[in-house]
């Protein structure tokens, strides 16, 4: 896969972006109406993190896959609306247990508003959205999204068990990844492919792309902890390391360095803290970044054979530029 420069990357997510964009309209209306409580503090929370940026690729995924499985209706707006608060949710638990003060350059919730009011926020746009699920009235659906919501809590615990553990591998680490991330990814494609009601191996394409899909992604956004700056990550640079999580790039670089080196590093991870710089100068010298850069390539070249068995069409070719989107943005 070609490297882009960052301006090239988002261009192609522009197209794309713009592509979807009726939908998309169409999916913040369903947010907006949905959103509302008569608790005026979780309107305030609901709002500041719905409302905070961010891509919505993960519903943005979900209206494609539908299109590109030959989908005409219009529950995808509303089934993309759950996916994009199943997710919001899991941003306001994981600022909690993480103690994240920044997210997408604005103060997190939970550092606005304290821990429990995050938390229980998060728990209201979790009911919110099986309610939604409950308004489309079928099985598959709620049973797809059942399990995709458990496998998100089971990976949230592996990631807490693993936190400060120099030891953890990169076999830990992908079960992480894919329960905390690539899981809602696979979802949020498959449910396009069973609301179109396509052929059993289309739902399966579906899912396998979005499944390596999310992996790409993750890899690449840990890359980005510590490649990129807070300006454009808009988190700090660093913050995977002080939260005492144990990602690729450290995985790597523990494999590559010298003894005296892999112990600083493991201090670090312990710690969740250290000489950031010296940390950061070890990871670049040892060739962890090519690496894990490379392991992302390989996820994000999976998601494209993955498309094969699919009808070619503007659908199918904007879930291949995101992609290559994926592992070629800068935040």
């Amino acid at each position: 896969m070609s490297v882009a420069a960052p301006t090239q990357a988002t261009s192609r997510y522009d197209a794309v972006r713009d592509l979807a964009a009726a939908d998309m309209a169409g999916v913040d209306r369903v947010i907006r109406a949905r959103l509302g409580s008569e608790v005026a503090l979780v309107n305030q929370i609901a709002e500041h993190i719905i409302g905070g940026g961010g891509k919505r690729l993960r519903p943005m995924l979900h209206v494609l896959a539908a299109h590109a499985a030959g989908y005409a209706g219009d529950k995808h707006l509303k089934l993309a609306a759950v996916i994009e608060f199943i997710h919001t949710s899991t941003l306001l638990h994981d600022d909690v247990v993480d103690e994240s003060g920044l997210r997408r350059g604005r103060k997190t919730a939970n550092a606005l508003w304290g821990n429990a009011a995050s938390v229980l926020v998060g728990d209201f746009l979790y009911s919110r959205s099986f309610q939604l699920m409950v308004e489309l009235d079928d099985m598959r659906v709620m049973g797809i999204l059942a399990d995709t919501t458990n496998a998100i809590a089971e990976g949230e615990v592996l990631q807490l068990l693993s936190v400060g553990n120099p030891d953890t591998d990169e076999a830990a680490y992908g079960r992480v990844i894919e329960r905390k991330t690539a899981v809602l990814f696979a979802a949020a494609c498959r449910l396009g492919g069973v609301l179109a009601a396509a052929p059993q191996p289309i739902c399966e394409a579906l899912w396998r792309y979005g499944l390596e899909l999310g992996f790409a992604f993750q890899i690449a956004d840990d890359l980005l902890d510590y490649t990129s700056d807070a300006d454009t990550l808009g988190k700090n640079i660093g913050d995977d390391l002080a939260e005492g999580k144990v990602t690729l790039p450290l995985i790597y670089a523990l494999r590559a360095a010298v003894p005296q080196q892999a112990e600083l590093l493991r201090d670090a991870i312990r710690q969740g803290s250290g000489p950031l710089h010296e940390v950061l100068a070890i990871i670049h010298t040892c060739g962890a970044l090519p690496q894990v850069r490379a392991r992302a390539e390989a996820h994000a070249e999976a998601a494209l054979a993955a498309l094969a068995p699919l009808t070619p069409g503007t659908a199918r070719d904007a879930l291949a530029t995101l992609a290559r989107y994926t592992v070629d943005r800068d935040h």
